[in-house]
Parts: C-alpha cells; structure tokens; sequence
C-alpha cells in the first residue's frame, strides 16, 4: 500500500466519522427544536381549525398541518375585513383606536405566528432529513473505506 493510498483510506474514514458526527448532531437539534415549538404552540392553546370534541379534550394546534389550516382560516377572515392593507388604511393611517384596524392587525400577527410554525416544523423536518443522508452517507463512505483498505494489501499476480 503506497503512501498515498493510505493517506486517502485514512482520509475516507475521517470523512466518513465526520458525516455520521455531524449527521447525528444535525438530527438532535432538529428533534429538540421541533419538541420546543411544539411546547410553545400548546401553550398558546390555539384552537382554530380543530374538531370541537377534540379541542374540548385538550387537543390544540401544536403540528404543521394543523397551522396551516387555521392560518389558512385566519387569513380567510382577515381579507374579509379588508383584502390588502392598503385597502384597510383607504389611504390614510393606521389607527389603533379605529377597531376595524385593530382587528385587521391582530389576525396579521395570528395568520404570520401560525406560518412561522409551518415554516419552522417544516424546517426541522429538512434537517432531519439531512441529518439522516449524512448519517448513511458516512456508513457508505465508510465501506468504501474498509474495502479499500482490505484490498490494498493483496498483490496482484
């Protein structure tokens, strides 16, 4: 086995470490960030969108599909105040006394709340993902390197 040879087996392997490390660390911080939005969506205790007997069983939006659905909802009846915010102000300015504005401004930051969950479960989702590819990427470049390694001591007649 020349020198070179070795070098790169050897470089393969810490490759390979590296991948599943990082593919392992990867999976663990989406898994812990999924947990903590899903903890701060049940505390907000959002019902829109959920079955009745459901909600009264405790059951509250706390998955991606389900803030879709009800920013979705949201979003629905706030373009029945007005369909832009431009259309609500009529060219004037916003009034937080005025209710109609108030109501508007409210559901915006309902509808961008329940998105952002949307955005960042899907987000934890991808990084798991990821996480996995690396991890079975490392397992493969590991056996290259093994294979690699066992076949470069045998001669060749």
């Amino acid at each position: 086995m020349t020198k070179l040879n070795k070098f790169l087996t050897v470089l393969l392997f810490i490759i390979a470490i590296a991948s599943i490390a990082i593919g392992a660390i990867f999976i663990c911080q989406a898994v812990d960030k999924e947990n903590w939005i899903k903890q701060a969506m049940r505390q907000e205790k959002v019902t829109l969108g959920i079955p009745e007997e459901a909600a009264n069983k405790g059951d509250v939006i706390d998955t991606a599909v389900e803030a879709q659905a009800a920013a979705d909802i949201v979003r629905e009846h706030r373009r029945s105040l007005a369909p832009t915010y431009e259309a609500l102000l009529a060219g004037g300015r916003y009034d937080p006394n005025n209710p109609k504005h108030l109501t508007y401004t409210q559901a915006l930051n309902m509808e961008n709340y329940l998105y952002m969950a949307v955005l960042a479960l899907g987000i934890t989702t991808a990084f798991t993902g990821i996480g996995a590819f690396m991890i079975l990427s490392g397992i493969g470049l590991a056996a290259v390197g093994v294979v690699l390694y066992s076949t470069q001591g045998v001669k060749k007649g």
